[in-house]
């Protein structure tokens, strides 16, 4: 099972590249900012329960989607762009095995924990 999500979120970090390549903006911006959304983290310099706040509201998919649907109808690429590095990075990290945060350590996600199966 959890290769087929692995394979799926595969699928989906392609499928926010595929938008991207639709958009009129020089192909570095996607690797540049695709790291961007991982300053979420900082909020782990204050506690686990902020860092875990911040990086679940970053990480969350359909924050990434209502950016970038929100940019189609305002025909705005920067915002398009924003919710494809949103939706593209979240797919990356579940494929890493990173997944949305528990409150208690940064290693205790969603999908299980960190490093470990």
């Amino acid at each position: 099972m959890k290769n087929l999500l692995k394979l799926e979120e595969l699928f989906m970090f392609v499928l926010s590249i595929f938008l991207f390549t639709k958009l009129d903006l020089a192909w570095w911006w996607y690797p540049v900012l695709l790291f961007a959304p991982d300053l979420s983290m900082l909020g782990y310099l204050i506690n686990t329960q902020v860092g875990a706040a911040t990086y679940n509201f970053i990480h969350v998919k359909a924050l990434g989607v209502s950016i970038f649907v929100i940019g189609v109808v305002l025909a705005s690429q920067p915002l398009q762009l924003a919710g494809l590095i949103l939706f593209g990075h979240s797919s990356m990290d579940r494929i890493l095995g990173y997944g949305l945060k528990y409150p208690d350590a940064f290693k205790h996600t969603h999908l299980g924990m960190i490093g470990e199966g």
